[in-house]
């Protein structure tokens, strides 16, 4: 199966270079990555096209629009429609996956399910210094979660022999971590670009494949990234977001007006 890495960036270039680093270093290489960037300036561009010239195995591609603030459902969508994969493992550029993280996704992903993946919360103190290099390293990892600088710590156990759990419950819905087959994502019309500022893009996706009959899978000792402590969003825009979510949830619908395509169905 071929899989497409949607990694999501703005103005974060020390991060993504990161985040690069542990995708094309893993024990299973993806058939691509693409960085959906809301708007970064020209320091993000450079990066990837240096990444990309020196990944011959991987492709790397860079999506870009204007920044006209937080818009990330519709730079993701701009991103699904230049993929090509079978799967799409959506990442955010602020967290770096374990080196198994594309061959756990593989292997959790089921028809009919859609994935939601774990992270280990990096702190404040570390955050700057961390890289895919620490995530590889048992012992270092496990003294600094003793020391309190990393949190969700009983993530970084990987037991792939555990069975992965079925839900259809909407807490601790993250895009920062999830795959989709593709066919499921159109089907939805992919995700909702009346989102706009922080906040519930990613559950009110998910309350429409519910609504479409795909379920949720997760496994909490598998697939999983550490995300990179950074100040909280501008959340002015939630209220709006919450109500655009309720409305979903009432209505039962399953596909966006404006999503993948803007043809407005409903």
């Amino acid at each position: 199966m071929n899989i497409s890495v949607i990694v999501t960036t703005f103005n974060r270039p020390d991060s993504l270079e990161k985040v690069l680093d542990g995708l094309l270093n893993q024990t299973r290489l993806p058939r691509e990555i693409i960085v959906a960037d809301d708007g970064s300036s020209e320091e993000t561009s450079r990066l990837v096209n240096e990444i990309a010239l020196s990944s011959p195995d991987c492709p790397v591609r860079h999506v870009w629009h204007e920044d006209l603030g937080f818009r990330a459902a519709e730079i993701r969508n701009k991103a699904i429609l230049k993929s090509s994969g079978d799967y799409i493992i959506s990442l955010d550029g602020d967290c770096i996956p374990e080196r198994h993280f594309i061959q756990d996704h593989l292997q959790l992903a089921k028809p009919g399910y859609f994935f939601q993946g774990k992270r280990v919360l990096v702190e404040k103190a570390l955050q700057g210094a961390f890289n895919f290099a620490h995530t590889r390293k048992p012992l270092w990892l496990i003294t600094n979660a003793l020391k309190g600088q990393l949190s969700n710590a009983h993530h970084l156990v990987r037991l792939p022999f555990l069975p992965a759990v079925t839900t259809n419950k909407m807490s601790g819905i993250r895009s920062c971590n999830m795959g989709f087959f593709r066919k499921d994502l159109f089907a939805v019309n992919g995700f909702n670009q009346a989102f706009q500022g922080w906040g519930r893009e990613d559950s009110e996706l998910v309350a429409r494949l519910y609504n479409y009959g795909i379920k949720r899978r997760e496994h909490p000792f598998m697939a999983v990234c550490f995300h990179l402590w950074h100040e909280e969003h501008d959340r002015t825009n939630l209220e709006k977001n919450d109500q655009l979510l309720k409305a979903v949830m009432d209505s039962g619908n399953y596909r966006c007006v404006n999503g993948l395509v803007d043809d407005g169905i409903v």
